[in-house]
């Protein structure tokens, strides 16, 4: 049995998973700005993407649902990459690279920047 589940942790990526993805969802209710929107976390190729309805009306003037951050894992180096939207241009920028998943996490929920929340 232990044989069987080596095995599946080498083909199983780690990310995403449903833990993981539910913890980010309750950091993201300490964030700094528009906290009465409630995000949404979904799972992507290793990682996860977060998305909010946007009250500020910069970038969707009717309120609808915006991309807030992309948070990947990169599996070669442990490392978490926390993307931000450039929705002018509609592609993703890097942001930051973060040993931890929280400290990623930490840094959306701060966003001195504006870049995130907006």
């Amino acid at each position: 049995m232990a044989a069987i589940a080596r095995q599946l942790c080498l083909v199983l990526p780690a990310h995403p998973n449903e833990l993981d993805r539910k913890r980010i969802e309750r950091a993201l209710k300490s964030r700094k700005r528009y906290r009465y929107v409630e995000p949404t976390v979904s799972p992507v190729d290793d990682g996860y993407h977060v998305q909010s309805p946007c009250c500020s009306r910069n970038i969707d003037k009717d309120g609808g649902v915006i991309d807030v951050a992309l948070l990947r894992h990169d599996p070669a180096n442990t490392m978490w990459k926390l993307f931000w939207r450039d929705h002018a241009q509609g592609i993703w920028e890097l942001h930051s690279v973060h040993q931890r998943l929280t400290a990623a996490v930490d840094e959306l929920n701060a966003d001195p920047e504006r870049i995130f929340w907006q």
